[in-house]
């Protein structure tokens, strides 16, 4: 199985990453980075499907390149999450694939922000906030719906042991949310970035996170929200403290930590809980 080893510094048990992972926007930024540090961790078994709009195209060159170099680990497969057509044909190329083994974790990693930062009100028009929805909040919601019955699949593998415990390694969603979706925070970080449509829809996806969390609970699937910090990406700007690496090597530690108590809530990269 795919194992991921770094544990969170907080003391806690951990339990290694390992199956079958889905990252969508697997591209670029978080989401190559993050199918870069599960693809070159030591293991023997487990796969990572890696997901983008256009494998083939110039911008999926280095996701390409890091699956020749990942050998028999990582499956590049087509996916525009604001493409109903697309999702259902990817979950049926994944599930081919998967077979009776299930599906351990889905990275809902993959978003969009419309118009260019810092995105104010007067710069907003519903095309904006209508993209922005549909790819931060659709594409989540119908990707999480298609894929149930392999989550379920892998929750329920060794479920005489497990009961009802959770976890990243038995089955779990992971969406990618922001600190700027917390309605308590705004205060704070509205005057940095108005951001209309991305924050209102990260928001949506944050009562998404928790819907699920409270529909899954009976299934033993985990669904959380983690906040990546402000990374340096095509999104976050060269101004970002954090880099990919660093943002990944965090979240994959925490992921390593989450347990049933954190079903339904919203974390940043270091563990932290962010409120609502």
């Amino acid at each position: 199985m795919v194992s991921v080893s770094v544990s969170c510094g907080s003391g806690n048990m951990s339990e290694k990453l390992k199956g079958n992972i889905l990252v969508t926007g697997a591209n670029r930024g978080i989401g190559l980075s993050l199918v870069k540090q599960l693809g070159e961790t030591p293991g023997v078994e487990g796969h990572i499907y890696a997901c983008c709009r256009d494998p083939q195209g110039p911008g999926a060159q280095a996701l390409r390149d890091l699956s020749t170099q990942c050998p028999g680990k990582i499956t590049v497969v087509k996916l525009d999450v604001s493409d109903v057509d697309s999702i259902s044909s990817a979950v049926q190329t994944v599930s081919r694939s998967i077979g009776a083994g299930g599906l351990n974790l889905l990275i809902n990693n993959a978003a969009i922000n419309r118009p260019e930062t810092p995105a104010p009100l007067s710069a907003c028009g519903k095309k904006d906030m209508m993209e922005a929805y549909e790819t931060n909040v659709v594409g989540p919601f119908l990707l999480v719906k298609m894929l149930l019955p392999l989550l379920q699949k892998a929750a329920e593998m060794d479920s005489t042991v497990k009961g009802d415990k959770m976890s990243c390694s038995r089955s779990a969603v992971v969406n990618i949310s922001t600190l700027i979706s917390s309605i308590e925070k705004c205060p704070e970080t509205f005057p940095i970035a108005q951001m209309y449509p991305y924050r209102t829809s990260k928001a949506a996806l944050n009562m998404l996170t928790r819907c699920l969390a409270e529909d899954f609970r009976r299934h033993n699937i985990l669904v959380t929200a983690v906040h990546p910090g402000w990374v340096r990406t095509a999104m976050g700007g060269e101004e970002a403290p954090l880099t990919p690496q660093d943002s990944v090597g965090g979240m994959l530690s925490i992921l390593t930590s989450l347990s049933n108590k954190h079903s339904g809530m919203l974390l940043d990269w270091e563990g932290n809980t962010i409120p609502w």
